[in-house]
């Protein structure tokens, strides 16, 4: 059986692709540093600070896994921009990297970032637009990225990079578009929000997890957009969310000015990542429906979710 050993397994992200991993009978092992999902059956836990490099080295010399799903990384909602986390997870990653080759590994994929385009061109393709990020955190994912290929090319190491649009959905974490609009209508509060005529590509979350599942059992290397293709206004959105959950008259649009480098489109080609065998399964409409009950119906707002990937 094909072992997995899938970082950030209780993030935003992990969370929903174990079930694919194993509906796909992989032998799955999962990260947790503070916490596991107990709910998941089939699956190996660890508990490990990755960022430790006597635990990691540890962790991968028990595992002897032979494809890594690389989720973990800071991710906490208004910081992971400029935080200095980044440059930390770029040398922790290397040193996975060294580790997994060390005990027999063979594939990689890591979650990259649509942060690491240059957002002037908005459209969005893996082989034309440029890569001239303007942020720490899509800098450092470039140049992990650009690290890992090398590595891979010298090593015999099959890599992958998947780079994430602009997800939703069940668990995430508060501060983010959607959840911040939730919470806010939930407490039977204003929503408060821009303009909202950026355009976004928007993609639910369990769709991002079936494209690294994708990537996992595939042999093809290189960058892969996992976005929708599909151009929507995030006031669009905002008032779907708001109706789904039965209070539209919250939804103030307008009363808030957007950041002033706020780009005005940005939008994924995904015809790479099709090209696997990957399809959408939540259309916006559906996704966000889903979204919204998951929120109606959760009791405890007080928890801040999941901020990892």
């Amino acid at each position: 059986m094909k072992r997995i050993l899938v970082t950030g397994a209780t993030g935003f992200v992990g969370r929903h692709v174990m079930p694919f991993l194993l509906a796909d009978e992989w032998d799955v092992h999962a990260v947790a540093y503070r916490r596991q999902l107990n709910e998941m059956s089939n699956i190996t836990w660890h508990t490990c600070n990755l960022l430790d490099r006597v635990e990691a080295r540890e962790l991968f010399a028990t595992v002897g896994a032979t494809h890594l799903l690389h989720l973990a990384w800071y991710a906490e909602p208004g910081k992971f921009w400029t935080s200095p986390e980044n440059f930390r997870w770029v040398r922790a990653t290397l040193e996975l990297l060294e580790f997994f080759h060390a005990f027999g590994g063979k594939r990689i994929v890591a979650a990259g970032t649509c942060a690491e385009y240059d957002w002037n061109f908005g459209y969005c393709r893996e082989a034309v637009t440029p890569l001239t990020p303007a942020t720490p955190y899509g800098k450092c994912k470039d140049a992990l990225r650009s690290l890992l290929e090398a590595y891979g090319d010298a090593n015999g190491l099959q890599i992958a990079w998947g780079r994430i649009f602009y997800l939703y959905g069940p668990h995430e974490a508060q501060g983010r578009l959607f959840s911040s609009i939730a919470v806010s209508l939930l407490r039977g509060e204003e929503a408060r929000c821009t303009h909202g005529n950026q355009v976004r590509d928007f993609l639910h979350v369990e769709d991002v997890a079936a494209a690294f599942a994708c990537l996992a059992a595939s042999e093809t290397t290189g960058s892969f957009n996992i976005g929708s293709s599909q151009p929507v206004r995030i006031r669009e959105v905002a008032e779907i969310l708001a109706r789904e959950m039965g209070r539209p008259e919250l939804l103030r649009l307008g009363v808030m000015q957007p950041q002033p480098d706020d780009p005005p489109f940005i939008v994924a080609d995904n015809r790479r990542l099709l090209a696997l065998g990957w399809k959408q399964r939540y259309s916006l409409l559906q996704g966000i429906a889903q979204t919204a009950q998951w929120w109606i119906h959760r009791k405890d707002l007080s928890s801040k979710g999941t901020s990892e990937l």
